[in-house]
């Protein structure tokens, strides 16, 4: 068994304390539910879209390119297509046909 088959099988588990003077929101959040399990997974799927929300704002800030001298300074783009937001803005428009008159 090789070390990352190792730490496939392997759990993490985790004993903490949390005060509310610590972090207010997440303590309150974390009281609505009885002590047990509802308790952990609650905790659990914070921890795991903080994680992704860490990742996708890393990716973010990746994939904005640096502005060049030579080429003339516009406003970043941050993925948007303008092709791609036309049409989803024009699929969103209200019609100015009979049917709402």
């Amino acid at each position: 068994m090789n070390a990352t088959e190792a730490r496939q099988d392997q759990s993490v588990r985790l004993l903490f304390e949390l005060s509310r003077d610590d972090n207010p929101r997440l303590f309150d959040d974390l009281m609505r539910f009885n002590k047990g399990p509802k308790r952990v997974n609650r905790l659990r799927f914070l921890a795991h879209e903080g994680l992704l929300a860490q990742q996708w704002l890393l990716g973010l800030t990746v994939q904005v390119p640096a502005p060049t001298a030579a080429a003339p300074k516009a406003a970043p783009q941050v993925g948007v297509d303008p092709a791609v937001a036309r049409q989803t803005s024009q699929a969103f428009e209200v019609s100015s046909g009979g049917a709402e008159e």
